[in-house]
């Protein structure tokens, strides 16, 4: 098993989105911590660049960032686990999974947000909420998987806040949305565990880029899981993480750890 931290922040334009990279290293010696785990620091440039073709910092997010990502997945030897960063640090890692484990991988989404969107849909430019559709090989080419994540093999899990675009997507099946994510995943012969931490109530962790009231709490985000145990889990991330006080998160480390070593 591996940590990957990527303090990369520039696919997120929230407020709090420059406090990322601190809370990523936080996260991640947390982890390391909890798991018994070494964590490889992978460097992200702390530049920003211009808006082009409807995406927030597109010079940086294509170039060095990616670039420095890749290299760290080349010859991994075991799951993965990212730590972020924002969500657009895990369209290198899910889409490396996709290609080296073929159509069947499925993704358990775990997000208060569906990150659906487009450049021609986003209200923001903010790429960390296009990630998911560009993992579903949709969206701007220069992000677009390929081989793209099947559709149908995303199961949105804590999901409340949806773009029309977004809604529309989920509607004509990209992806699906159950209360039993297992359920969802039935018939994926493996499995990655995406999880934005604003997944979770804001009464819960106050360390959230984008919270959003009604989210689940530590102790039910943890059964829900642990309700993966079925599966193989070759990789997960954890994102947008903007505290250093992150101890509460243990509990989570834990049964993130466990579902990729397959222990218990």
């Amino acid at each position: 098993m591996l940590i990957n931290a990527v303090p990369q922040f520039q696919g997120a334009l929230s407020k709090r989105a420059p406090e990322l990279p601190e809370g990523c290293v936080a996260l991640a010696e947390l982890a390391g911590h909890v798991l018994g785990v070494p964590v490889h620091h992978i460097r992200q440039t702390r530049e920003t660049s211009p808006v082009a073709d409807g995406i927030a910092n597109r010079e940086v997010l294509t170039g060095g960032n990616r670039a420095a990502q890749l290299a760290a997945l080349e010859a991994p030897g075991g799951p993965v686990l990212t730590i972020g960063g924002d969500c657009g640090v895990e369209l290198i890692p899910i889409g490396v999974a996709r290609y080296r484990f073929g159509p069947g991988l499925g993704v358990a989404w775990f997000d208060a947000h569906a990150d659906l969107n487009t450049a021609e849909t986003s209200p923001s430019g903010a790429f960390h909420g296009m990630v998911l559709r560009s993992l579903l090989g949709e969206g701007d080419p220069d992000f677009a998987a390929n081989p793209p994540v099947e559709p149908g093999r995303v199961v949105l899990a804590g999901t409340r806040a949806f773009d029309d675009a977004e809604r529309d997507a989920v509607d004509r099946g990209l992806v699906v949305e159950s209360a039993d994510v297992a359920a969802g995943l039935a018939g994926a012969d493996k499995v990655y565990v995406h999880l934005d931490l604003d997944v979770l109530d804001p009464g819960e962790f106050d360390g959230l880029n984008c919270p959003e009231p009604g989210g689940l709490t530590i102790e039910r985000l943890v059964a829900m899981l642990r309700g993966l145990s079925g599966f193989e889990v070759v990789g997960a991330g954890i994102t947008e993480c903007v505290s250093t006080e992150v101890r509460v998160l243990e509990p989570v480390l834990e049964a993130l750890g466990e579902l990729l070593t397959g222990t218990r």
